[in-house]
């Protein structure tokens, strides 16, 4: 019986296995594609012209037919003899790369955009298998490495800010035909059983299912088949390593009914121990995942598949990899760093001093001398997530109709320690997430050919995301936290310590960061088309349109979950918010020229209307109750006659203590607000694309594109207050060349480009309305605040130029070459926060960085690749591959601190092994960073994080 094959992204098969295209026999390659550069429209135009006149001239000594025929005839013979020595000695003649960036099987040498490609059989060589693994593999792409819910994909420089819970990320991610639209669905995932996958730069609108305005990652799996196919591959290496991988499927009913499941597990130690307790490790793997799919094809035209995806509940160590110095004793402009909420000065405090096994010198910094970490508090970040997707694609007479439909979930819980052993957050300082989002796409896709063929549908997407931020303090949080003249004031007696320990022990909030709970809602409906008109064989005109309707919500609230062991020493109201305390003043403060307040005072100064400040003793009798109790449980003083006067009776001293321990309290609980709905983000956001082709030569394109997309506002509260960010516009233009070199061994493409982003999302200082408020409320000639949020960079351009290239000229060699030279600025951001050198007394609240380079962004950039193959013996094969990254230094600090640096790094991972040609039984020996490039990820003026060292196992693996 003859079966119909599910036909799937066939890009380059590899050399030694046959897979059948609809048209075509293809070889594997480890192979990338891109596209680069912008400058000036004149150096544009004459930079392509210059390359395309070398190009031609080496493309001109044979004609486009007779190449392409000998080569077909050469690529077929390589193939039905890639066991015959001499075959094996011959350069390999390229096959046809194809990619699926627009939602169908393309050559990649037609396709007018700046495109990278790497293979599945690639990435399993090498055993790379989550997201920093891929970016490692394609070019000017970098994976911004913080935990599972803070990472970020950043291209071109552009993106190393990680998204907020309510804002869209700036690259999208697309697993077979799905867009993930939080960044946390990239993070903590093993992608295994992959077919290809691809980085599309630049806005991606018009086709690519959610708008992104910077690029978007197209990862696709292997789909289900009526031929029997199943795979293993087991890997053990070092700390404890263990991974497996399954993968198979096959005909479940003969051309009816075909199905494809697979399973992988991760475990194992991370480099970095914990000296509190060493069966705890930084970066360990505790990840299984599932992932089922059944094909349906009842007819010649119309199949479905069915995916189910699951990944339990699991805990990883992803926060705390740092390690700290120690914080330089002078500001930036030569002025004395007080330290007086530095570690150096805390650890040194009777409190912390008294544990005789650790100390701020030989234990905190530097991370313990042997790159340890020491924490009690500090929990595994648990992540989950599952998925479901329904694909269905009828076959018309000259269209096809395809339908997406999925649902994807994610779980993520955070508990983080503020590195020491000492009980100061407890089981908290993390978000909780649960996030949803449901998608349907509808798109109708004309025949190839003709005049014109074209691409058109509607898009919906909801997403649901409640987020809450924990934080609760533990029994040392007080004298961890206070200031130094707090502590001096607490630490003197017995009743001072009793108040230290309970200002904070057991508080419990949905804290401000940058609110305590957030209700987020995001709907997006789209109608996009896009079109390739022929106007001659040589000469194709893409255009493209989207209109995206976007509403967005959010409910939001920032308040006490569990007032701890010290509810009596709460404020009475924080803003409008009443917090249950008693009113007194919490410092002894001077009112006129004759009348000083003492700190514990009852009453709160308030400012008459002639600019005079008055003490208010307006507590009710209730308030007043609970100051008499607080002053019997702390220093045994009897209730009076009336209301007040225990507490009354305390000595100045006394008053002093309380009034210490309730501004610490008051300090740590910060802003607090009533439940809000911010104001909505309701906008329709425009994307297009204009791309004109001409091919020069059968071997030789030339391109130039014009793609525009704008990224969502976000609907956010900053401490309280609405604070609406507008939507982010980029403008990108191309101009590049794919051409196809050196009798067929050397494809060589190029490309110019230039990224006009307007409102670009990030970090911002902003207006603080909330606090400038309250500080007016006592003082009207108070200065305005300004606080850090999200917000709107007026204009950042990025510019450069890019190369891909794969070469295959040796004998069973492979080469793949891709680079980047890319200028990513702040044209317009004058207020940048101010880095931590600049907290100087008098520094302005921000800081003009127009002009500067992003954080993040690399100058230089290139990626080598290297596949060398030779059989050996009868029916093996050795094999040896290498992938090298490498970047130029870029400084990892948002707000551009001269600490933040990184020097230029690169990271080499090598494999080696011998198998069976027919792939029955391979054994692989892998090195990750082979070099053991220990260039720190990120520094601040205080901590760095540490690279993850080299990592040496060995993978069996094989087919049956």
């Amino acid at each position: 019986m003859k079966h119909r094959k599910k036909i799937t992204s066939l890009n380059l098969i590899d050399r030694n296995e046959t897979v059948v295209d609809s048209k075509q026999t293809v070889k594997d390659l480890n192979t990338t594609a891109n596209v680069f550069f912008a400058t000036k429209p004149l150096a544009l135009a004459i930079a392509a012209l210059a390359f395309s006149s070398i190009a031609v001239a080496q493309t001109t000594t044979a004609t486009a037919e007779k190449s392409t025929a000998q080569n077909q005839t050469a690529q077929t013979t390589t193939a039905a003899n890639n066991t015959n020595a001499s075959a094996q000695n011959k350069p390999l003649v390229l096959g046809v790369v194809t990619v699926r960036s627009r939602n169908r099987i393309e050559k990649l040498q037609d396709v007018p955009l700046s495109v990278s490609v790497v293979q599945g059989k690639e990435l399993e060589r090498l055993n790379a298998t989550d997201i920093s693994a891929l970016t490692q593999r394609l070019a000017n792409i970098s994976w911004n490495q913080g935990n599972q819910r803070t990472s970020s994909l950043s291209i071109r420089g552009i993106g190393k800010q990680g998204q907020t819970e309510a804002q869209d990320p700036a690259v999208g991610l697309i697993v077979d035909g799905v867009n993930y639209a939080y960044n946390a669905l990239s993070s903590s995932f093993d992608f295994t059983d992959i077919e290809t996958v691809e980085v599309a730069r630049g806005p991606q609108g018009t086709l690519l299912g959610k708008n992104s305005s910077i690029g978007a990652i197209n990862v696709t799996t292997k789909r289900p088949s009526f031929d029997s196919d199943f795979s293993y591959s087991l890997t053990f290496g070092e700390w404890d390593t263990v991974q497996g991988r399954f993968a198979g499927g096959g005909a479940v009913v003969d051309d009816l009914l075909a199905w494809r499941g697979t399973l992988s597990v991760s475990k194992g130690q991370g480099d970095i121990k914990n000296a509190y307790n060493s069966d705890e490790s930084i970066s360990n793997k505790e990840r299984v995942s599932g992932r089922v799919q059944f094909l349906l094809t009842p007819t010649e035209d119309f199949s479905t598949r069915l995916a189910v995806d699951v990944q339990p509940r699991s805990g990883e160590r992803t926060n705390g990899r740092t390690i700290y110095t120690p914080t330089p004793e002078k500001y930036s402009d030569g002025s004395t760093n007080p330290n007086n909420s530095d570690a150096s000065k805390r650890l040194t405090r009777r409190w912390f001093t008294q544990s005789p096994n650790y100390n701020y010198q030989d234990d905190y910094l530097f991370g313990g001398g042997e790159n340890e970490y020491n924490t009690d508090g500090r929990r595994p970040l648990i992540t989950g997530s599952n998925g479901a997707t329904l694909d269905l694609n009828w076959k018309l007479d000259s269209h096809t109709i395809t339908s997406i439909t999925a649902y994807k979930d994610y779980h993520f819980n955070a508990v983080n320690d503020e590195g020491t052993p000492f009980d100061i957050q407890r089981n908290s300082g993390g978000f909780f997430n649960d996030y949803k989002q449901v998608s349907q796409e509808l798109r109708l896709s004309s025949q190839q050919g003709g005049f014109v063929d074209y691409q058109t549908g509607l898009y919906y997407l909801d997403v649901n995301n409640q987020a809450e931020y924990q934080r609760v303090w533990g029994n040392d949080a007080g004298a961890w936290f206070a200031s130094s003249a707090q502590y001096t004031t607490l630490d003197k007696d017995s009743a001072g310590r009793y108040l230290l320990i309970n200002s904070l022990s057991g508080l419990d909030m949905a804290w401000n960061s940058p609110a305590g709970f957030q209700d987020i809602n995001n709907e997006s409906i789209a109608a996009f088309g896009q079109a390739n008109w022929n106007f001659t064989d040589k000469f194709v005109l893409t255009t493209g349109l989207r209109f995206t309707r976007e509403e967005r919500t959010n409910r939001t609230s920032t308040y006490i979950k569990d007032h701890g062991f010290g509810a009596e020493l709460n404020p009475a109201n924080v803003g409008e918010v009443n917090l249950g305390g008693f009113h007194s003043v919490n410092s002894a403060t001077k009112i006129s020229d004759s009348l000083t307040i003492p700190a514990g005072t009852l009453g709160r100064i308030v400012t008459n209307a002639d600019g005079t400040k008055s003490l208010v003793t307006d507590n009710s009798t209730a308030q007043l109750t609970l100051a008499d109790q607080l002053a019997a449980e702390y220093f045994g003083k009897a209730a009076g006659a009336a209301p007040g006067d225990a507490y009354n009776s305390l000595t100045a001293a006394q008053k002093a203590q309380v009034g210490a321990a309730k501004a610490l309290r008051q300090s740590q609980i910060g802003v607090v607000f009533n439940e809000i709905n911010v104001e909505r983000y309701e906008k329709t956001l425009p994307a297009f694309v204009i791309s004109p082709t001409y091919k020069f030569h059968e071997n030789l394109t030339g391109y130039f594109s014009w793609q525009h997309g704008e990224k969502a506002g976000i609907a956010q509260a900053t401490n309280g207050i609405s604070n609406l960010v507008k939507e982010e516009k980029n403008d990108a233009l191309e101009l590049g060349v794919k051409s196809l070199l050196l009798d067929n061994t050397l494809v060589f493409n190029i490309a110019l480009f230039e990224m006009n982003i307007k409102d670009y999302q990030q970090t911002s200082r902003v207006y603080d309305e909330y606090t400038t408020n309250l500080n007016r409320q006592a003082d009207p000639t108070a200065n305005d605040v300004y606080t850090n949020a999200t917000a709107n960079i007026p204009k950042v351009r990025a510019r450069g130029i890019e190369i891909d290239s794969v070469y295959s000229g040796i004998p069973n060699t492979t080469l793949r070459l891709a680079g980047a030279i890319t200028d990513a600025k702040y044209i317009e951001f004058t207020n940048s926060p101010q880095p931590s050198e600049n907290g100087y007394t008098g520094a302005p609240q921000y800081q003009d960085v127009s002009g500067e380079t992003l954080p993040g962004a690399s100058k230089y950039s290139f990626n080598l690749g290297v596949d060398y193959r030779l059989p050996v013996w009868d029916g093996k094969e050795f094999h040896t591959n290498l992938n090298a990254q490498y970047n130029s230094k870029y400084n990892s600090d948002n707000s551009l601190s001269s600490y933040g640096w990184i020097e230029g790094r690169t990271i080499v991972d090598f494999g080696i092994g011998l198998g069976n040609t027919n792939q029955t039984f391979d054994v692989n020996l892998v090195v990750k960073n082979l070099l053991d490039d220990d260039t720190p990820t990120a520094r601040t003026w205080n901590n760095y994080t540490p690279a993850v060292p080299r990592w040496v196992g060995v993978t069996f693996s094989g087919r049956f």
